[in-house]
């Protein structure tokens, strides 16, 4: 498309606002995201955010999901213009596109950093595998404080994210560090003789 026939993308959706959301969800439909999150990412005033958000809400094209007392949103990929949405979006995995003069970005985080974020005070670790169903092993080793059984409920709503059942285990960083140090038997053929996908390790315990 030449120059003179580019549009920018607030205009084409009606305001500033609603472009940068829905770029921030179908460039990365995976992700959930928080207001005040989002108003970081975006860079605009949360009224303008709210209120977007409900419209597109109102519209179907955003999902509504709700965990440890935190409103999340994210791209309904279920939506029969979602797949438009997409291609227009996802072009690159960071999409510059001009609006009054002004360059704005919106930049990828991973996806499990995502997932982390409402639990990184309990979780010390994280080990996500690529098991193939029907293999022995797990997908997810969750290592941290599970004394109020919140990982496990967090364990939940990450499977129902992800929409398939997860295979997981969750210890503690004690009862991890000293498995690892006696190259234990459980925790070598179920999640370290697999390949690893992505890790967590702010601590370096891993």
């Amino acid at each position: 498309m030449s120059k003179d026939n580019a549009m920018p993308l607030d205009k084409l959706f009606g305001s500033k606002t609603r472009a940068k959301l829905l770029a921030l969800f179908f460039e990365n439909p995976e992700k959930s995201y928080y207001v005040r999150e989002i108003t970081r990412v975006i860079e605009e005033q949360i009224n303008s955010v709210r209120r977007e958000l409900t419209n597109l809400a109102s519209l179907g094209l955003v999902k509504i999901e709700n965990y440890e007392n935190k409103v999340y949103y994210s791209a309904n990929m279920k939506h029969p213009f979602s797949r438009p949405m997409t291609e227009i979006f996802a072009r690159s995995s960071a999409m510059n596109y001009a609006s009054d003069d002004q360059k704005v970005e919106v930049r990828r985080t991973s996806v499990w950093e995502e997932y982390i974020r409402p639990v990184s005070n309990l979780i010390s670790a994280l080990i996500v595998t690529n098991r193939i169903p029907g293999q022995d092993g797990l997908d997810l080793l969750i290592i941290g404080d599970n004394r109020t059984h919140k990982l496990t409920h967090w364990a939940e709503v990450v499977e129902k994210r992800q929409g398939k059942p997860l295979n997981y285990a969750i210890m503690s960083r004690e009862d991890y560090i000293y498995r690892r140090s006696v190259r234990d038997k459980y925790l070598v053929d179920n999640v370290l003789s697999l390949q690893i996908s992505e890790k967590y390790d702010p601590e370096r315990i891993l």
